[in-house]
């Protein structure tokens, strides 16, 4: 019977082509061959100081030759200053290799900046939470659990909508917390939220004909609009004012085929939709046929108001419900889910079923746990009490120290909006930088066919900077305001 070459060691690859083969017939020209391939793995920085090599009998197993072959190639190299043999520890590569005379010096690649070169020192950019709340140990937990109840078919493909672990959890939870009317069946978790807003474009758009547009709000995110364009559709921007977006414009629109709205918490302004252009804009999706995407942005983290309920449940064959863990938990995640009308669900669900559009199957199951051991809505109102003492500080050093700096947008979310004298964002987010602050101004989130007046203002992630650094985050933004008027 053949031997099998199958060991228990360390996978090592080495080029023994032509090239490095001499002469075979013996076990010194293996041992030469050995010889050169290890050195050019270590010369071209393939093999970095401090790696553990195989075993001699793993890696003779391995290459068919004989385990002395490899036991002197080692030795050799030991002794020429290639390898160190670690007593305990096996063979490895030396921390600092100094090549024979006549051969190249190990290519050394480029290091790195350094984190505090590449970028500020301290990060406002809004989009993303305090990653350093993660709750490691009860996800970890939650992560433990799910794995040992999981069946032995969910480390198949799955099915494209997601786990149905997941999906009967999610639907309870958004009907009980957000007003959600859902079925189960009509939630398609996906990859994060540009992938299933690309996901809805891509099936909402016409086939053929006059390419459709999507109404998106003057003030927003920009790659809102990238994933509609990229998935060939055209926007056209809605003005936002106090009350949110006017989506009473939404009839004089032409080819409109949905409208991108976020009516919990307007991003960047802060302000929740108006009761009115709720209604219109779920009249303008039944009169003409046309949809709601409905982005929950912020939703969950609420401190002085009353919670805004998901416009998802006025009209759930009109409005698309996307919602996503990327705030109360943290981007790296990649979870997102949409609550898909009927008449909608079998085109996403045949787009989805075409190409590499699934989420991580132990994440799904994970989350599936954390939300019906009860640990996420623990960790939500842990992480509303934190946001909301990081906001209240901000306001109060406003307050102390920069009075005539009004600030809106602060009744949920992790941003606020701080106004600025007209003309003199460009300057003051220059200021910033050289004080080590990344910050970014109102205009950045202004779609340039916006009919909405240009705005001079600060757009403040507070919730972002880890809880130890914060005060210096504000040390340094009080030094960039301008000062009253005279």
């Amino acid at each position: 019977m053949k031997k099998s070459r199958a060991t228990s060691g360390l996978d090592l690859h080495l080029d023994l082509g032509p090239d490095l083969r001499r002469d075979l017939s013996g076990a010194g020209g293996l041992r030469a061959s050995l010889m050169a391939a290890l050195r050019e793995a270590v010369r071209s920085g393939r093999l970095a100081p401090g790696t553990r090599l195989p075993s001699s009998r793993s890696l003779a197993a391995d290459l068919g030759i004989a385990r002395n072959t490899v036991a002197d190639a080692y030795a050799e190299l030991v002794a020429e200053g290639w390898l160190a043999a670690r007593q305990g520890s096996g063979t490895e590569v030396a921390e600092r290799v100094l090549p024979r005379a006549g051969t190249a010096a190990p290519r050394r690649r480029p290091a790195p900046p350094s984190p505090a070169a590449a970028q500020p020192r301290f990060d406002l950019t809004p989009g993303t939470p305090d990653v350093a709340s993660f709750p490691r140990t009860a996800w970890l937990a939650a992560a433990r659990r799910a794995l040992s109840t999981a069946p032995s078919e969910a480390f198949g493909y799955g099915p494209p909508a997601g786990r149905p672990e997941l999906r009967a959890v999610l639907a309870d939870y958004l009907a009980r917390a957000r007003g959600v009317r859902a079925d189960p069946e009509q939630i398609v978790v996906c990859a994060g939220f540009m992938q299933a807003l690309s996901l809805l474009c891509r099936a909402i758009r016409p086939r053929g004909g006059t390419p459709g547009r999507i109404a998106t709000e003057a003030y927003g995110l920009h790659f809102h609009r990238d994933v509609i364009t990229r998935a060939g559709l055209a926007t056209v921007p809605l003005p936002v004012d106090a009350h949110g977006a006017d989506t009473t414009h939404l009839p004089d629109l032409s080819a409109l085929r949905a409208t991108l709205l976020t009516p919990a918490h307007q991003f960047p302004t802060g302000v929740p939709l108006h009761p009115d252009r709720r209604a219109a804009a779920v009249n303008w999706a039944r009169a003409t046929g046309s949809y709601v995407f409905e982005d929950d942005y912020d939703g969950e983290l609420r401190y002085d108001r009353q919670p805004v309920g998901a416009l998802q449940g006025l009209d759930p064959d009109h409005v698309v419900y996307l919602g996503t863990a990327s705030k109360s938990l943290a981007p790296a995640l990649r979870l997102a889910w949409m609550v898909v009308p009927d008449r909608l669900l079998d085109r996403v669900l045949a787009i989805k079923s075409t190409g590499e559009w699934q989420s991580g199957m132990l994440d799904q199951l994970t989350l599936a746990e954390f939300l019906s051991s009860g640990a996420y809505d623990r960790h939500l109102r842990g992480m509303r009490l934190r946001y909301r003492r990081r906001r209240d500080q901000l306001v109060a050093a406003l307050a102390e120290h920069a009075p005539h700096v009004r600030v809106s947008g602060i009744a949920a979310g992790l941003h606020a909006v701080l106004e600025l004298p007209p003309g003199t964002e460009r300057s003051i987010v220059q200021a910033a930088l050289w004080q080590g602050l990344a910050v970014h101004g109102l205009s950045e989130f202004t779609d340039p066919a916006s009919p909405t007046p240009p705005r001079d203002a600060l757009v403040i992630a507070y919730g972002r900077p880890p809880d130890h650094a914060f005060t210096n985050v504000l040390d340094a933004l009080l030094r960039v305001l301008p000062p009253p008027a005279d």
